[in-house]
């Protein structure tokens, strides 16, 4: 019998739950046989290490936030030095784990997880001084050029390659799609109808214009229809919504992992994404939408490039204009008033979703390409 593959897959930045990481590439890691060490900020995100799951072995480190990183470096460096060698691949999911790895000699192979345009991302984190956003930026660049020059890449969109000088894979942001659909727009078990947000929270991510699509849409429908906000809140939107929570103009979730919050979609009315028009967000999938459909529940988008791109071609949900509450409020509205409509958006949806977006589709792609990485 064949000794199973080690990967040691390690994050300094996202949540221990994360669903790309956690969810599906260590889950679908597992599920072909593989011993995963799995290093990430439990403890710093108010989580308990996982026990008793067959194949994984939990390792704690320091969380990345902020201006606050060194910390975090330091302890990432000293855990690649300690446990990467035992190893067959190493699986990087920030970049600033490349920074910790640099010094370092006699690694296995290390393959980089590109989540974001992270030079993009950069304009919009309050944490960095506007003086410094263009030369981080610029460093940002030069790190991605040195990383391509040392280790295979995934993608996390096919709009990425853009950036770099040689083809690499792509393992994009799908989601898990149940053969059986559930209906859109359910009531509730206190006779209510749904529209969910399912995600992080900020500014750039609609949170100021979810709050006021809540509040309006409960007065338009005299709390028929009822926003529930499935994620955490970062800065200054915590406060935002704890007080519109506290208000009756939303019901905050907060962070749920995985496995529970994809369910939570099941019967909505409609899924919100009103991701401003950002750099950041211009050449990516938002997740949600693409989890909106695979649950067969309309997507309610602003007019970026890709979801418009795919909502347009599927017909499975709403484009609406970038900040525009009216508007969104009155695609709500449509849903509630016309529900054979609601559910031909839903049927569609979950068809796109099906054929192009499943992740069990995507899995064999992402443990080939680990396993080419082992094998070099």
């Amino acid at each position: 019998m064949s000794t199973p593959r080690r990967v040691l897959v390690v994050t300094v930045v996202h949540h221990p739950d994360d669903a790309r990481i956690r969810h599906r590439q260590i889950q679908s890691l597992l599920d072909a046989g593989w011993q995963v060490t799995y290093a990430a900020p439990f403890a710093d995100y108010g989580l308990t290490r996982p026990v008793g799951i067959p194949g994984l072995i939990p390792v704690e480190v320091p969380r990345a936030s902020g201006r606050r990183r060194v910390h975090a470096l330091k302890a990432a460096r000293a855990l690649l030095r300690e446990r990467a060698p035992g190893h067959d691949v190493v699986l990087l999911h920030d970049p600033e784990l490349l920074l910790a790895m640099r010094p370092l000699r006699h690694l296995p192979p290390v393959v980089w997880d590109v989540h974001e345009d992270t030079a993009a991302a950069l304009q919009v984190r309050p944490w960095v001084p506007d003086l410094l956003r263009a030369p981080a930026a610029w460093g940002v660049h030069r790190l991605e050029r040195w990383a391509e020059d040392r280790m295979p890449l995934l993608l996390a969109e096919h709009e990425y390659q853009g950036r770099f000088r040689s083809p690499h894979a792509v393992v994009p942001n799908t989601t898990w799609v149940s053969a059986e659909l559930v209906a859109p727009g359910q009531l509730d078990e206190d006779g209510h109808q749904r529209v969910v947000y399912l995600g992080s929270l900020t500014v750039e991510r609609g949170a100021r214009e979810l709050i006021e699509v809540g509040r309006h849409v409960q007065a338009a429908t005299n709390g028929q229809v009822q926003v529930h906000v499935v994620g955490p809140a970062h800065g200054e939107t915590e406060e935002a919504l704890r007080a519109a929570a506290k208000e009756g103009a939303v019901t905050w979730h907060g962070f749920v992992p995985s496995d529970r919050a994809l369910p939570m979609l099941d019967g909505a009315l409609a899924g919100l994404s009103l991701l401003h028009d950002e750099a950041n967000f211009r050449h990516s999938m938002p997740t949600k939408v693409i989890e909106y459909l695979a649950h067969g529940v309309p997507a309610i988008s602003t007019p970026l490039p890709v979801p418009s791109a795919l909502l347009d071609r599927t017909g499975a949900g709403i484009l609406v204009p970038f900040r525009d509450v009216s508007a969104t409020v009155d695609a709500v509205l449509d849903l509630h008033r016309d529900p054979a409509r609601t559910a031909e958006l839903g049927r569609a949806g979950h068809r796109a979703a099906a054929d192009g977006y499943d992740w069990e589709k995507v899995a064999p792609t992402f443990i080939e390409a680990l396993e080419a990485a082992a094998r070099s």
